[in-house]
């Protein structure tokens, strides 16, 4: 199963680069985080979600990587960019060993389930 994203094909090649070029830094940044690190959790301020995710992983002492951008009310278009890169509508956006496991409920999930633990171990 894959998700629908337009093919290139459909794309002008005139536009091709401003799409390519748009808010690439922050999705360079958070690939880089997630390369680098056993988990990483993407989140923003005044979202009570993102901390729930990090009491979770705190509570079993896990390390991990936050990048914080922006909240509500700025750094929007900046966080759509990550939206459209991922697919996943909401922050935080987990990743464990580098696969995007969801936000803070899907994290419970697999730590209530053990399947964090496995994946972390491997």
């Amino acid at each position: 199963m894959s998700r629908s994203i337009l093919d290139e094909a459909h794309i002008h090649p005139a536009i091709r680069q401003t799409i390519t070029d748009k808010h690439a830094d922050i999705v360079q940044e958070v690939q880089t985080a997630v390369a680098g690190n056993k988990v990483v959790i993407v989140g923003m301020g005044q979202n009570p979600f993102p901390k729930q995710a990090c009491k979770a992983l705190d509570a079993l002492g896990t390390p991990y990587k936050y990048l914080g951008y922006g909240n509500y009310l700025n750094q929007w278009r900046r966080r759509n960019a990550l939206k459209m890169w991922t697919g996943w509508p909401t922050f935080p956006m987990v990743f464990v060993s580098g696969i995007l496991v969801g936000g803070a409920s899907e994290l419970r999930r697999l730590i209530d389930s053990g399947e964090f633990a496995r994946m972390i171990a491997g």
